[in-house]
């Protein structure tokens, strides 16, 4: 018999850096998690991403039980790593803060591709470009 879900939790955490401290602690508390069990397991599994970014959806059960999915960075945190930017532009549709090739364009979107909602490469190339538009960054 299946486990009855009592909370989604959705987080975005360094990889390999979970600690008790927020926001992790509060948001797990709450749900009465415990926290330096998912700390640890989150760690592990992700010792090899050490720094990234990773979003994580925590599923709550209602034994407080817990399971966690870690996604792929976020296609903002990606461009920003390719083109060693510190921050996208606060005006992106007057000041433009660098550029971005389609190349890696194409190397974001193959990877990020297993969590859009997009069936084929050019359509999730078009949704890094879309982002990287939003950011102030020219796509070249």
């Amino acid at each position: 018999m299946a486990k009855e879900v009592s909370a989604l939790i959705k987080l975005q955490v360094r990889g390999g850096a979970a600690n008790p401290s927020p926001p992790v602690g509060p948001a797990l508390g709450a749900k009465g998690v415990n926290i330096m069990e998912f700390c640890k397991q989150f760690n592990a599994r992700t010792q090899d991403k050490p720094g990234k970014v990773l979003p994580v959806i925590i599923t709550v059960y209602a034994d407080k039980s817990f399971d966690f999915i870690i996604k792929t960075p976020p296609v903002a945190v990606q461009i920003k790593e390719a083109i060693k930017l510190k921050s996208g532009s606060a005006e992106p549709n007057r000041l433009k803060v660098g550029s971005i090739s389609k190349a890696q364009v194409r190397t974001i979107a193959e990877d990020k591709m297993v969590d859009l909602n997009c069936f084929t490469v050019e359509s999730a190339e078009r949704m890094v470009a879309g982002t990287a538009r939003a950011m102030g960054v020219t796509v070249k």
